[in-house]
């Protein structure tokens, strides 16, 4: 570790927690260096910066209406002592392993109550924390509101609602194929590495600073869009994890319904569920909000969107989302836990992550069997729900792990593969499931 990062853990306080840095460590307002501006989504720095986005690149509100707050009744339990195996073959406890996984924020729900709710590295109740890609299975959950109005079909061509697609890779790809993340366009990456077409479309999308700084980078996420011509597949033939996909379904949203998507999702979604606070979205330089991965919301709420998947849809005496639409997300075509065994993702494993899974209407399936699914997040942000134990379980964090390659002033930090799809956390997840079962 270098004397750089030593240095900024002892600041102030004179200590480093085991996360490293304390959050209130890194706010400048404290003493601490000014955080550069294209790299406030990365660690050490996403400590604070992941519940403080709004101060870092453009947001856009997400009201959350004049409506009534959902409650949440409260039947906490002492789950700390549970224990679970990690990957590595270690016994853990619950306790343990939050103090150790740069846990922000971990709420378990069971039955509709919350049995576990706790806060740590400077997250509070009211702070919006994003859910990075966790954003994505919100946008899907919208895609599910609009096909059963019949305004979005899933079967139909990408092209029928936004014919500028005919030049790019995505002709001939439908809306179905980038819910299940099967569609075969691609583009140079990593995302992380400066210049890549994959940084500029993060770029675009307000994740790495000013745009005026990356002078090659275009200019909002539709122009990166229109950049893609590479197809590495026919659509349809292969799982890939490709971030476009889900903001091409944020097009299309914005254009059928002629909304603003942040206000779409207020008036059809957060606001019906009752949220107890506004969220908020990251937009980019046209105030296209970014589907694929740029959601903020507090934990509580996120547990509210979780309560309404297990409610089948429906809560506030309210069907907001259609029950068949959610069915159908945790019941998919079994054909389609085959997409695994050809999966060309540059940087999920989701075979060794879901051995028996998939990923469907934007959610990663875990078995066939039981039925669970997944909202994951870079950093490790889950919200996992299982019908079947009435149970789900939010965990918010900013954990390590992906380091900008251009970042000198950490030369000795060794870049790491990254793991959007948490071993631990979801082997800790299911283990308090267990417990609460029974």
């Amino acid at each position: 570790m270098s004397q750089e990062f030593d240095d900024l853990s002892r600041r102030v306080a004179g200590k480093s927690s085991p996360s490293g840095p304390e959050s209130w460590q890194l706010d400048p307002a404290s003493g601490a260096p000014m955080i550069p501006p294209d790299e406030w989504s990365f660690w050490p720095y996403s400590r604070w910066t992941f519940s403080h986005v709004s101060e870092y690149t453009r947001t856009a509100r997400v009201w959350r209406g004049a409506g009534p707050v959902l409650p949440l009744p409260r039947r906490l339990k002492d789950i700390g002592d549970i224990q679970f195996s990690s990957r590595e073959g270690r016994r853990a406890t619950i306790r343990d392993y939050l103090e150790r996984d740069y846990t922000d924020g971990f709420l378990v729900l069971h039955r509709g109550e919350i049995v576990f709710e706790t806060y740590m590295n400077g997250m509070e109740p009211h702070f919006k924390h994003i859910a990075r890609s966790g954003s994505k299975s919100i946008t899907g959950t919208m895609v599910g509101i609009l096909v059963h109005r019949g305004i979005i079909d899933p079967e139909s061509p990408v092209t029928q609602y936004l014919p500028e697609l005919q030049v790019t890779a995505f002709r001939g790809a439908t809306v179905q194929h980038l819910l299940d993340m099967t569609a075969g366009a691609t583009m140079k990456g990593p995302w992380h590495e400066p210049h890549t077409e994959y940084y500029n479309f993060c770029v675009a999308g307000g994740y790495f600073g000013p745009s005026e700084a990356h002078p090659d980078a275009p200019g909002d996420v539709w122009q990166a869009i229109l950049r893609i011509t590479e197809k590495e597949a026919p659509h349809g033939a292969r799982f890939a994890y490709f971030d476009p996909n889900i903001d091409v379904l944020g097009l299309i949203m914005q254009r059928v319904t002629g909304k603003f998507l942040p206000e779409l999702l207020s008036s059809e979604l957060w606001g019906p569920m009752g949220a107890e606070e506004d969220a908020c979205q990251i937009v980019d330089a046209s105030r296209f909000a970014m589907s694929s991965g740029g959601f903020q919301a507090t934990l509580r709420d996120y547990a509210r969107f979780a309560l309404l998947h297990l409610r089948r849809g429906r809560l506030n005496g309210r069907q907001i989302v259609p029950s068949e639409w959610i069915e159908a997300t945790r019941r998919p075509n079994p054909l389609l836990f085959k997409s695994f065994e050809n999966d060309a993702s540059s940087y999920v494993d989701a075979k060794s992550e879901l051995p028996n899974g998939t990923y469907h209407n934007t959610f990663w399936i875990e078995d066939q069997e039981r039925g669970a699914y997944i909202a994951c997040g870079y950093g490790g942000q889950v919200i996992y729900i299982d019908p079947v134990a009435d149970f789900a379980a939010v965990k918010l964090s900013h954990q390590p792990g992906q380091l900008p390659v251009k970042r000198a002033q950490w030369p000795d930090q060794v870049y790491q593969a990254p793991k959007p799809l948490p071993f631990d956390t979801l082997a800790a997840i299911r283990a308090i499931r267990d417990e609460l079962e029974s």
